[in-house]
């Protein structure tokens, strides 16, 4: 008997703009071919200055979040201070390494602000780049990253930068089968910490950039 695993499938993606990243993702998780859940969360807060999305596996990306969150707290306990992003991807990347013979499949996008906004993109096999723009990760990556491609420049606004990243995501739901659900996540990481926007005010972005279509 064939077992299919829980996936997300997915489209996350990451910007950076003038004060921050945003973080955003849809909500659909699959089994299969099935459409398992609309309403499926795949943004996590790591601590108050950090958060990261997933694509993949829901068991392995559930694991990889503990852990990490875990990390994050000890480190502050022993140090006084934050977990940054960088240290953040760094860890992790090394954990993914570590398994690349029996690999976490999950593809993971971290995003922080220490001094600045920071952006990392981390593959199941624990490669990780840093992203001084933006990064997409997931089944809906193509059309995702065709958006933001055309819509991106340096220096955006925090509404600007919203604006694009739930685009991207309207767009992966649009042309990816594996990504859906109701209207997407969306968290801001800024110098005050991490905020997730409510559903209403996400919602009422997507339908605002559906009517200018």
């Amino acid at each position: 008997m064939e077992t299919k695993d829980l996936k997300t499938g997915t489209t996350t993606v990451g910007i950076i703009y003038k004060d921050g990243v945003v973080l955003a993702a849809d909500k659909r998780a699959s089994m299969g071919h099935i459409v398992y859940e609309e309403d499926s969360e795949k943004i996590y807060q790591i601590n108050d200055k950090m958060a990261l999305t997933n694509a993949g596996n829901v068991g392995d990306s559930q694991a990889i979040v503990r852990f990490l969150k875990s990390q994050a707290k000890i480190y502050e306990l022993e140090r006084g201070e934050q977990m940054s992003a960088r240290a953040a991807s760094t860890m992790l990347s090394n954990v993914l390494n570590s398994n690349r013979y029996f690999p976490y499949i999950s593809q993971f996008i971290i995003g922080g602000f220490s001094e600045k906004p920071e952006l990392y993109d981390l593959t199941p096999y624990g490669g990780v780049l840093q992203r001084t723009q933006y990064a997409v990760s997931g089944s809906g990556t193509e059309p995702a990253l065709n958006t933001i491609d055309l819509g991106y420049k340096t220096g955006l606004s925090e509404k600007d930068a919203v604006a694009l990243a739930v685009r991207a995501i309207e767009s992966g739901k649009r042309r990816d089968v594996y990504s859906g659900g109701k209207a997407a996540t969306v968290f801001v990481v800024d110098a005050k910490g991490v905020k997730q926007l409510a559903f209403e005010d996400v919602a009422k972005v997507a339908a605002q950039e559906t009517t200018m279509k």
